[in-house]
């Protein structure tokens, strides 16, 4: 018996592999430009911004503040569907860069716009670890 595709779970290759690996070790890494110094994700080879492929890893901080969020009733795919309800959101890192991802342990009155919040990371079952934010 075939199992259902993942869709939750990345695809690495030796490009992104440094990002999983920190993730694992509950860090978030993200991408900065040498000769520009900005900031980026999702992680490129090459600056968004200038167009310079002179850019590194560099460990973020963690923190980060909630932009706009959604709670999802219903996804089909698997293993969402366990998960609904869940709460996606995107947040500005203080680093800069603007990040998907999922609230979690959101306080009763459900996340504010502006929330302060953290990362922490979701692994099940020995899979990899994936970030997500928590309110700090």
């Amino acid at each position: 018996m075939a199992t259902a595709p993942r869709f939750d779970l990345p695809e690495i290759d030796d490009f992104t592999r440094p990002f999983w690996d920190a993730a694992t070790d509950g860090r978030l890494l993200i991408r900065r430009c040498r000769a520009c110094a900005r900031a980026h994700h999702y992680p490129r080879e090459f600056c968004p911004y200038c167009w310079s492929e002179d850019v590194d890893w560099e460990r973020a901080s963690g923190r980060a503040t909630l932009y706009t969020w959604s709670v999802v009733h219903r996804n089909d795919l698997p293993p969402f569907g366990a998960r609904v309800p869940y709460t996606a959101g995107v947040v500005d890192l203080v680093e800069g860069p603007r990040m998907m991802t999922e609230i979690v342990q959101c306080p009763e009155g459900g996340p504010s716009i502006g929330m302060a919040l953290e990362v922490t990371f979701r692994q099940e079952d020995g899979e990899q670890a994936v970030p997500v934010f928590r309110p700090a």
